[in-house]
């Protein structure tokens, strides 16, 4: 037999429409106090509603109708997928300012036009890493009995740390200093040991985005008592992503900070530098490796 329907569908074309017109609308808009539909509540403002629209076919329409109705438009009015509105004015231009630099230090050696070599690092701030006590011991693994550590469940804050880091984009090297608060003293610190690390007639081209402590006055004073040892490439707003920085905090929370437990604030920062040495004896340089612009700032 061929395939058929015993009857006409009983809901209108009108009605699904109005039903696809309600979940691209937020309940708030509506009067109710949510902000985002789930399928119980909009059957249930369909069913309460209907009637005073015109809509007698949809006075019954339980969860289940709904969600075939939204299906057929694959809406998911429950769900948000998250973007990032560009708000500076010249992103392209920075980005593509970046780009080219992380391009030259691919390319190998770079000079000033006076002739002095380019140094070029990543500088940024990894704030709010928390300082985490167990309150019983870890329990180690057992075999045939516990494969795993265990660990309870309860456990003590003792502060945050905030992690300034400058990544060699040349061979990897770190330079990473920690401190309770990232303001600009602490940042002067840590140009202070980029400048007594590299040699003196170096240029640090520096790439960081436009925190307060990073162009404060304080930073602009010591960078002053410095002429032409620093040069500042911004990435521009909401482009910390630009920044191969982010991609060693990454690493760092990956490795050494996954679940680490200590027992005191000072105890993290012993193990937060103990973990940048380590990645020091064996350093992997970090590269940029996607140069097609007009993909980056699609």
């Amino acid at each position: 037999d061929f395939y058929h329907r015993p009857k006409e569908p009983v809901i209108t074309p009108e009605a699904k429409a109005w039903v696809v017109s309600l979940a691209c609308t937020k309940p708030k808009e509506l009067g109710l106090a949510a902000e985002l539909w789930t399928f119980r509540a909009l059957a249930t403002y369909v069913r309460t509603h209907a009637g005073e629209m015109g809509h007698v076919s949809l006075l019954k329409a339980a969860k289940s109708t709904i969600h075939r109705i939204l299906e057929g438009q694959t809406l998911k009015p429950h769900k948000i997928t998250y973007y990032l509105e560009r708000k500076d004015p010249e992103f392209d231009r920075k980005m593509r300012e970046v780009l080219m630099v992380y391009k030259e230090v691919t390319l190998g050696e770079q000079k000033t036009p006076d002739g002095r070599p380019v140094i070029t690092v990543s500088v940024d701030e990894k704030p709010g890493v928390q300082a985490l006590a167990t309150v019983s011991p870890d329990l180690p693994p057992v075999p045939e009995k516990h494969a795993t550590v265990s660990r309870d469940y309860e456990y003590k804050r003792l502060g945050t740390v905030s992690i300034l880091a400058a990544l060699d984009l040349q061979d990897g090297h770190v330079i990473a200093q920690v401190h309770k608060r990232h303001r600009s003293r602490e940042f002067v610190e840590l140009l202070k040991e980029i400048d007594s690390y590299y040699p003196p007639e170096a240029t640090i081209r520096v790439i960081l985005d436009n925190h307060s402590a990073h162009i404060s006055q304080e930073t602009r004073a010591y960078l002053a008592t410095r002429p032409n040892r620093f040069v500042y490439v911004h990435t521009p707003k909401h482009g910390s992503w630009l920044n191969l920085v982010e991609t060693l905090f990454s690493k760092m929370s990956r490795t050494f900070l996954k679940q680490i437990r200590v027992a005191s604030w000072e105890e993290l920062k012993e193990r937060i530098l103990k973990g940048v040495n380590e990645i020091n004896v064996n350093p992997v340089v970090h590269q940029w490796r996607n140069f097609d612009f007009e993909s980056e700032s699609a």
